[in-house]
């Protein structure tokens, strides 16, 4: 019998039916778990206890982190790990730790109130990204062209926004393509380009935008080493921008969508999967 893992999600989407059903073809008996069915706090961790390992693939931006540490303090081998996740699900607190690792990403302000904001706007010139600290799929990310329109823009989060919704980045625009690079383990298994397209300026898979493969870059093999050499091997969706002065880190998320890249590329992302699994449990 193949070593038994579990899905955490808080759904099912397109890559999680591709490694359930490509389980056996795998090694492996994947089920999927939701997260909200977890119930963790007693060390002995019934609910995780008769896995291998846990595939957490939480799309919330506060459950994998948490589901992770109590998971790992219940003795449960989780992919990845607590720490590997808590950092990708803070944008601020990622692009930090791989700043001072030397990995090279966006200028950017942490932005916590309208103060913030202005002292913001007035460092970086315009056009600029405002978006949120926590959150993903480009949900809630704005462009601002035009002075006379940013307070308007602020206007919603001081208003409406929720507590984590009021912590937010501002940052350099860096045009409308972007490179996702899809990690497993240490290595790197596809890479495509997402271009902007129709009237949405945002550049994301989730958004179904334009999408090109990427052939092999001595680049791109760098920074994913470094990213993996600073928040351990895992599973990673590393989202870079290019610029002048070479490519940037924008965000590493930490349970990726990969349909995108794999349809791109060809590469088999769920064979990857299955055999990182596998050498983890070795």
């Amino acid at each position: 019998m193949g070593r038994r893992v579990a899905i955490v999600a808080d759904r099912i989407a397109w890559e999680e039916r591709q490694l359930i059903q490509r389980a056996d073809a795998l090694g492996l008996r994947v089920d999927w778990v939701n997260d909200e069915s977890l119930c963790l706090g007693d060390p002995a961790a019934p609910s995780v206890r008769d896995y291998d390992a846990l595939l957490v693939r939480s799309r919330s931006y506060t459950r994998g982190g948490l589901v992770a540490s109590l998971a790992e303090a219940a003795g449960a081998r989780t992919v990845n790990t607590a720490r590997a996740i808590h950092a990708c699900e803070n944008k601020a607190a990622l692009r930090t730790v791989l700043r001072t690792a030397g990995v090279p990403v966006p200028d950017f302000r942490l932005v916590l109130s309208r103060k913030d904001f202005e002292q913001a706007l007035a460092e970086l010139e315009l056009p600029v990204v405002f978006k949120p600290v926590f959150g993903g799929m480009g949900k809630r990310v704005t462009l601002i062209r035009h002075a006379d329109t940013a307070q308007s823009v602020y206007d919603y989060v001081e208003d409406l926004g929720h507590a984590f919704e009021q912590a937010c980045l501002v940052e350099p625009y860096l045009g409308g393509t972007s490179v996702r690079c899809l990690v497993v383990g240490r290595e790197l298994v596809g890479a495509a380009e997402f271009a902007s397209g129709g009237t949405d300026w945002r550049n994301n898979a989730a958004l179904g935008n334009d999408t090109r493969a990427l052939a092999h870059d001595p680049d791109l093999v760098k920074i994913v080493d470094a990213v993996t050499a600073e928040l351990g091997p895992g599973i990673y969706g590393v989202d870079l921008f290019r610029t002048a002065d070479g490519h940037v880190v924008n965000e590493v998320n930490h349970a990726p969508g990969f349909r995108a890249v794999a349809s791109a590329t060809g590469a088999d992302v769920p064979s990857a999967i299955g055999r990182y699994v596998q050498e983890l449990l070795a």
